[in-house]
């Protein structure tokens, strides 16, 4: 096998982990909901966590220099604060709906955040919308509706999920900072109020990682859960083509999804007629992506065979 082909292979091996570990993410949250931990007291073990494996990062990385620059700039720092934000709320609600019985709709969420990114691009950034794409929007759409009809309001919870991390891709895109740094600032910046807030609950006797060692080892989870799929996820999409990556993404609300309806939660007709609009949607997503990325590939070859033939030396009849 040549090397080429081996780091296609491990960068689809690091692919696949890296969404197959965001979509089990439910197991290792609701054992720490199980233990006695709510959403705010998790969110503060993940901060707390999640700083030192992204330190550990960094200084394997060799970034430190880049975090100091990076602390170093106000308007980065302003950015990257905007993004703790985002993933905070996001990482809560997620935490909070998967032990509340609402994994499925944390599934629908993670759907459309691909498609919401799609139209964000065409928003903010005039990128165009093939029709693929507004057909995947509009399919995604209708899924929606019909989530709404089937839970008698507004799915907010797959609604935010998506919104709040297609905003936090936008700010993140506009942050000129390799991945572990800007992720490593933000836990930083996350690491204060939760470890004021994890003293807090310890000293009032309202803790849960010193009550057994089975909470202490599911909280402390919190961190290399954050973290280790971010790396993989970094690592495979500077190797991956984004054809593949496109239909990767799709890996984690997929797990999700079955981790929610193996647990028994509610799964009429109605939600299913919204996951199947919602599935359509994906996949025409990916095959619009897929789709893309041959037609490049395709040109370009287009272009080399055409300089090839270009550079040619023109034969005939030698001079006399």
């Amino acid at each position: 096998m040549s090397d080429e082909h081996a780091q296609a292979r491990t960068a689809l091996v690091a692919g696949v982990a890296c969404y197959a570990l965001w979509g089990l993410a439910p197991l290792v949250y609701q054992p720490m909901g199980r233990a006695g931990a709510d959403a705010w007291e998790i969110m503060g073990h993940r901060a707390v966590w999640s700083v030192l494996w992204a330190g550990l990062l960094v200084v394997l990385a060799r970034q430190g220099p880049q975090v100091v620059r990076v602390l170093k700039t106000p308007r980065v720092v302003g950015l990257l604060a905007v993004s703790t934000v985002l993933i905070a709320i996001n990482w809560t609600l997620f935490v909070w709906a998967v032990n509340s019985g609402r994994t499925l709709e944390t599934s629908l969420g993670y759907y459309l955040n691909p498609l919401l990114n799609m139209a964000l691009g065409a928003w903010m950034f005039r990128e165009r919308i093939d029709r693929f794409g507004r057909a995947a929007i509009g399919l995604a759409a209708v899924g929606v509706v019909f989530q709404g009809v089937a839970l008698g309001h507004l799915p907010w919870v797959s609604l935010t999920l998506a919104v709040s991390f297609a905003a936090y891709g936008v700010i993140r895109k506009k942050v000129s900072a390799e991945a572990q740094t800007g992720l490593f600032v933000e836990c930083l910046l996350l690491t204060l109020p939760g470890a004021l807030y994890l003293a807090w609950l310890e000293g009032s006797g309202q803790g849960h990682f010193t009550r057994s060692a089975s909470a202490a080892f599911w909280l402390s989870l919190a961190g290399p859960m954050t973290v280790f799929p971010l790396v993989l996820f970094s690592w495979a999409a500077r190797r991956m083509p984004l054809s593949t990556m496109g239909f990767l993404q799709f890996l984690a609300p997929t797990i999700s999804f079955f981790i929610g309806v193996s647990q028994g939660e509610r799964f009429d007709w109605l939600r299913g007629v919204s996951f199947a609009f919602i599935w359509l949607g994906a996949g025409v997503f990916a095959f619009g992506a897929w789709r893309k990325v041959r037609e490049r590939k395709l040109a370009a070859a287009a272009i080399e065979a055409e300089g090839a033939a270009e550079a040619e030396p023109a034969t005939g009849r030698p001079a006399a």
